[in-house]
């Protein structure tokens, strides 16, 4: 199936192809048709598969007059017949807001609008986002102008509404994009009262990663008879996706991933924190060793974020140490391993972790840092997996071993004070006589031509 077969307007078209794209992603091919109809959609697929084109085309599609729509196709050819190059329409103050995005986190409102903006550039439709971090001044500004979509974090949103900036009374489209990430983020008392202000006669639209319990409950709230979608299993990683483990404690983690970070791999590299002190942390320790990375997580102000994200999308900065929450809907291309340094307990975390690379039908590699304590985490990964996650030698490190039980280790306690002091042994030959055989030299594994660890069933 091509874009062409989707019976989308000629300006998107036009757009669709200038971008470079001509056979839409399964998630693209099977959800805008029944967008195009006006049904409500519930769609569940991986991240990096597409969804955000699955619901901005036919979006632009439904707000698009279809009387508008044939003048620009003959302007254009008119322009192309005379030589001329047609001036831009310029947008009507006064325009009411037709439709609605919803995004968890400003960076992906952003790369939203942007989509917004490519596929919609000759469509006359204008989009404006709308969160926080930032002074509201520009936005509301730009609100004023006149717009026809909102691609809005719902704090923002519900803050405008009531100061009494924007309504949403003329809504006819409504998104939710992350939805699972959004209910994780505490949004979902946010979003009733955001469903409160728009319309009940509207085309509702449904996009997660994931779906848990309250999705679903949220789903049957939001959604009138909808089409569900479901792509893939959320246990199912990009098939890509080459997995791996070591087995580390946390005294040696720093030292083992500097010893990574300086293997031989091409693209940029995108490291999993817990914390966001832990994000700023470990960059201070990489920079030490001469790797240029950048932070991004919530207490980043909004051009601090802006500027890391371009840092890392240039290769300025090829490596990026991210939570999970600043990290969600992350559009880069080329990442080629994904670093889990704080692993999460979480199995469908850790899918969408490693979703970061393998992207379209590209490879990648994820690392993944286990202490001993983790363990049962691990395994319940590999349970969703349904599969073994290969394990990496750990290399030679020069971090001494340390207790993690925090008791003493006996092997390297004192001896207590009695005839062993008395006679002048301190003990040391017993300790040297059990010390622990040293490791084998490790082979890296960026470098291992050893077999591929085991796929993931389907």
């Amino acid at each position: 199936m091509q874009f062409d077969d989707l019976r989308l307007k000629q300006p998107l078209l036009r757009a669709i192809h200038a971008s470079g794209y001509d056979t839409p992603t399964p998630i693209q091919a099977k959800a805008i048709p029944h967008v195009l109809k006006g049904r409500d959609l519930l769609g569940c697929a991986q991240t990096g598969t597409g969804k955000t084109a699955a619901f901005a085309l036919p979006m632009l599609h439904l707000l698009m007059p279809e009387q508008d729509s044939q003048q620009r196709d003959a302007d254009v050819k008119a322009a192309l017949t005379t030589g001329r190059r047609r001036r831009r329409p310029r947008p009507a103050a006064g325009r009411t807001i037709r439709g609605l995005v919803l995004a968890p986190t400003r960076e992906l409102a952003q790369q939203i609008h942007e989509s917004f903006a490519t596929y919609g550039r000759h469509s006359g439709l204008r989009s404006v986002p709308i969160f926080g971090g930032v002074n509201q001044n520009r936005q509301v500004r730009d609100l004023q102008q006149g717009t026809d979509v909102v691609i809005a974090t719902p704090g923002r949103l519900l803050d405008l509404i009531g100061q009494g900036l924007l309504s949403l009374q003329d809504v006819s489209i409504l998104v939710l994009d992350e939805a699972d990430r959004m209910l994780d983020m505490g949004f979902l008392p946010d979003i009733r009262r955001i469903l409160a202000q728009v319309p009940q006669q509207r085309q509702s639209l449904l996009f997660s990663a994931t779906m848990p319990g309250p999705i679903r409950e949220l789903a049957d709230d939001m959604l009138d008879d909808p089409v569900s979608l479901k792509m893939a299993r959320v246990s199912a990683p990009a098939a890509g996706v080459q997995q791996w483990v070591y087995h580390v404690e946390k005294p040696d983690k720093p030292e083992l991933l500097a010893y990574l970070l300086k293997g031989p791999h091409d693209g940029r590299t995108l490291i999993f924190s817990r914390t966001k002190h832990g994000a700023d942390r470990l960059v201070r320790i990489l920079g030490k060793v001469g790797v240029d990375a950048v932070a991004l997580h919530g207490n980043k102000s909004q051009g601090a974020r802006t500027r890391a994200l371009a840092a890392f999308r240039t290769g300025d900065s090829p490596v990026m140490v991210a939570t999970d929450i600043a990290a969600r809907g992350l559009d880069v291309d080329d990442i080629a391993l994904v670093i889990n340094y704080d692993m999460t307990p979480d199995p469908e975390t850790y899918i969408h972790r490693i979703g970061r690379t393998a992207r379209a039908g590209a490879t990648g590699v994820s690392i993944t840092f286990c202490m001993s304590d983790q363990r049962g985490d691990l395994k319940a990964i590999e349970k969703l997996l349904q599969g073994r996650i290969e394990v990496a030698k750990l290399p030679p490190l020069k971090t001494k071993p340390r207790p993690t039980s925090g008791k003493p280790d006996p092997k390297q306690a004192r001896p207590r004070a009695g005839k062993a002091a008395a006679s002048g042994k301190t003990g040391r030959r017993k300790q040297a006589g059990n010390a622990p055989a040293a490791r084998k030299k490790a082979q890296h594994p960026l470098k291992s031509k050893r077999r591929r660890p085991r796929a993931a069933s389907a």
